[in-house]
């Protein structure tokens, strides 16, 4: 299968990416160890620092029109997806 050069991530789509990531992380970390101290003070450190630029970016995410949202995910799968209810 040959190997396809995909987009690189814009800034907001970057910082949410990691966010998630990392939001993720913390919650399975919560789940398996739910009193370590280092879990929480990561959690407390990204509401402290990180979050209302996260919430920024994803909002300028959701504002895009869906043809553009269609688009980039086009851009960053390396393939076309069909609108909801057209045939192949």
């Amino acid at each position: 299968m040959p190997q396809t050069a995909k987009a690189p991530l814009d800034a907001d789509e970057e910082r949410v990416t990691r966010a998630q990531r990392l939001l993720i992380q913390l919650g399975a970390a919560l789940v398996s160890r739910p009193f370590d101290t280092h879990t929480h003070d990561q959690l407390r450190a990204f509401l402290a620092k990180d979050a209302d630029g996260v919430l920024a970016s994803l909002a300028t995410l959701q504002q895009r029109p869906e043809t553009e949202l269609r688009r980039r995910i086009d851009e960053l799968a390396g393939h076309t997806l069909q609108p909801f209810g057209d045939s192949v």
